[in-house]
């Protein structure tokens, strides 16, 4: 069972899309009458290792002393968790369509829980407010981010990144040569989904959708009054005849642009459709 190559990047695509919501964040300084002297981009990094693979390309000569430049960010994935409140059947799938014409049959999604640790370093205090009053009042406590999770069937979903909790800490304390650094942590939670290999279906497009209504809720005495159904209609001339009609709607395969024909049909017969004989008896 295990061992059919997929991969859908998934992960990877959360992870970017995290960071990319404080890949512009300012902080200007001004001087006693309000005018602008500065405005900085804080930069932002993943990981503790990418600081370091960052300073080795920028300064060779690590033996050299070089300090880091604050304010910064810095972010990095801290866990991944299967979430059972938001659990779906394990059986039950939905077909959609790949970037051409074929049906493609897709398992519902397995929810999981991604933690992401933002850290905010600065010297000054002012610096971590201005970028404190520029993330907060975005989460309430979260934010939905649109993230392409398949880009061959197309399916996007709207991933919640949940703010968890702040965490504050001053390293201040030491002797005159030890620099301050004003350290904020941010953890949160983003609610993604992972899916699992995408087969091919041997079904083809819907023909026709059919609800019979009944007025009884007697479901063996029952007798369907009123049928409505749904069928694709084509918006163009498919077989180049001049018209449009049931022959070109017959031509539609997946991923055409189509609308649809609606019909309602009342009974009096006292008859039920036989879902085996596919007729009314």
């Amino acid at each position: 069972m295990l061992g059919n190559y997929y991969y859908h990047q998934i992960i990877r695509k959360t992870i970017i899309a995290f960071g990319t919501l404080f890949n512009d964040i300012h902080i200007r300084h001004t001087d006693g009458q309000g005018n602008a002297e500065s405005d900085i981009k804080v930069p932002l990094a993943y990981g503790p290792s990418q600081k370091f693979l960052a300073r080795l390309d920028q300064q060779a000569d690590l033996n050299k002393a070089v300090q880091i430049t604050l304010p910064r960010l810095s972010f990095e994935m801290t866990s991944i968790n299967y979430d059972p409140s938001r659990k779906s059947s394990l059986i039950q799938t939905f077909k959609t369509c790949d970037d051409g014409s074929k049906v493609k049959k897709v398992f519902m999604p397995v929810p999981y829980n991604i933690g992401f640790e933002l850290n905010l370093l600065s010297k000054l205090n002012d610096d971590s407010l201005q970028v404190l009053e520029q993330i907060l009042p975005y989460f309430q406590p979260h934010f939905n981010l649109t993230i392409d999770l398949i880009d061959s069937i197309g399916e996007k979903r709207d991933i919640p990144i949940v703010l968890e909790s702040i965490g504050f800490q001053d390293d201040y304390e030491g002797n005159f040569d030890t620099r301050r650094a004003l350290i904020h942590t941010f953890n949160f939670t983003a609610k993604t989904y992972l899916f699992g290999a995408i087969a091919d279906s041997s079904d083809g497009l819907i023909r026709k959708v059919q609800v019979d209504m009944y007025s009884n809720t007697d479901t063996k005495a029952a007798k369907r009054e009123v049928r409505y159904t749904v069928t694709p209609k084509s918006k163009v001339d498919r077989n180049d005849d001049g018209v449009i009609d049931a022959a070109d709607h017959a031509l539609l395969q997946p991923g055409d642009d189509f609308g649809f024909d609606e019909g309602i049909e009342f009974f009096s017969d006292g008859k039920t459709y036989s879902e085996v004989r596919q007729t009314d008896i």
